[in-house]
């Protein structure tokens, strides 16, 4: 029978929009967060795929900034600037939860502002308990993250090779480029995105690689270069989780009467970081399982919808990050040909919009390869690579593509 209490922990993206289509749909939903709409440490960015599915969030009329250019920086501090057919939409996290949270309460879910402590019972007859009392429901949805206190209740807890540090200031200004830095030795980058009233600049890596002080001293000594300062800025810091392969086939992430969406599941691309797409469509298979009275399907709904998808990401990423292509570091090449050949800056305008999926990107690759070895070599008579910055949308440059 479909559950009809359903208890969420976690107000974030995946719990507040699950709480939402459950309400909606008439089921009686308590969501349960001990700070509601937050400002969390990342950069923001919706991209034009999820944009394309979820309108709404397009059209909402809340505080976003459209960033329509982007700068790749290779570890050898080669530029190269490009503008981006499909902007993309980078939310302060405070707005997007708090927009997420609003439509959930119209939708008539219950929205309690505690911290739930503790949980008991089993399917059908759960007992939560907070600070301010005792709560009843037949199914629990974890949406608290990827360290959440109740994931060794229900699964099995993690160790660090599963996880990435990122640290970061909100720092005063704005702009429309977003700025990806990436560095040698470090598997993870260094980013600077707008928001409507602010930066997000942060830095991330690996919890087994470089330490939290690490870090923040490699983005302290690159603000310069993006022409941020420290004056006016907040410190942050946070845990990611960045499954292994071998995690994301193995894990356990619905049983009976439970089930877990979003960062709570690990479901974030291990190369990007990207988390938002996969904590809303996740959340939405989550519900369109419980509606359907069918709460045991949602794995297989995950692993047919996206779950191929990250695990590629998490078997590619180490030789993303440190591997070689074609006789030297994947992202010296990756910026170059960004930089030279109008085709592979077409594949990296859909990376950025989400719609160029791992499963497809080799094949795409290979089959374009001479064009793009040959655009190139001719863009290469117009500036040496020894030169440190390329706009690639130049007049001269975008000539190859006719």
């Amino acid at each position: 029978m479909a559950p009809k209490r359903i208890a969420i922990i976690g107000g974030g993206p995946a719990g507040a929009f699950a709480a939402g289509e459950l309400a909606r749909a008439g089921r009686e939903v308590l969501l349960f967060d001990e700070k509601l709409a937050w400002e969390k440490p990342c950069g923001g960015g919706l991209t034009d795929k999820a944009l394309a599915r979820w309108p709404f969030l397009r059209d909402a009329q809340v505080e976003r900034n459209w960033i329509s250019n982007c700068e790749l920086i290779a570890p050898s501090g080669l530029k190269v600037a490009f503008q981006l057919d499909r902007p993309i939409a980078i939310f302060s996290r405070l707005a997007l939860n708090g927009l997420l949270l609003e439509r959930a309460r119209d939708a008539g879910a219950r929205v309690l502002h505690e911290r739930i402590t503790r949980i008991d019972g089993s399917a059908g007859d759960w007992c939560l308990q907070s600070s301010s009392g005792n709560y009843r429901a037949d199914f629990v949805v974890l949406t608290a993250g990827a360290r959440n206190p109740f994931r060794g209740r229900f699964s099995k807890a993690f160790g660090p090779e599963n996880f990435m540090v990122a640290v970061g200031f909100y720092i005063p200004g704005t702009s429309h480029v977003a700025q990806v830095k990436f560095l040698k030795g470090l598997h993870g980058y260094l980013w600077v995105f707008p928001r409507s009233d602010h930066f997000s600049a942060g830095i991330c890596g690996r919890m087994k690689g470089k330490s939290t002080a690490e870090l923040r001293r490699l983005l302290e000594d690159s603000l310069p270069e993006f022409g941020l300062t420290l004056e006016g800025a907040r410190f942050y810091a946070h845990i990611l989780p960045s499954f292994t392969a071998q995690t994301l086939q193995s894990m356990a992430f619905s049983g009976d009467g439970w089930a877990m969406a979003g960062d709570a599941a690990g479901f974030v691309d291990a190369i990007t970081g990207e988390g938002l797409f996969y904590a809303l469509r996740s959340a939405e298979l989550l519900s369109e399982a419980l509606l359907a009275g069918e709460p045991q399907r949602y794995p297989a709904l995950v692993k047919q919808d996206f779950l191929p998808e990250l695990e590629r990401a998490s078997r590619i990423a180490d030789r993303f990050y440190c591997g070689d292509w074609l006789g030297g570091p994947v992202l010296e090449r990756m910026v170059q040909l960004t930089a030279r050949s109008p085709r592979f800056r077409e594949l990296m305008r859909d990376l950025f919009a989400g719609t160029q999926e791992y499963s497809d990107l080799r094949r795409r690759v290979l089959r374009g390869l001479p064009r793009i070895g040959w655009e190139a070599l001719v863009s290469a008579l117009w500036w040496p690579f020894a030169e440190t910055e390329i706009r690639a949308d130049s007049p001269a440059n975008s000539e190859l593509a006719d």
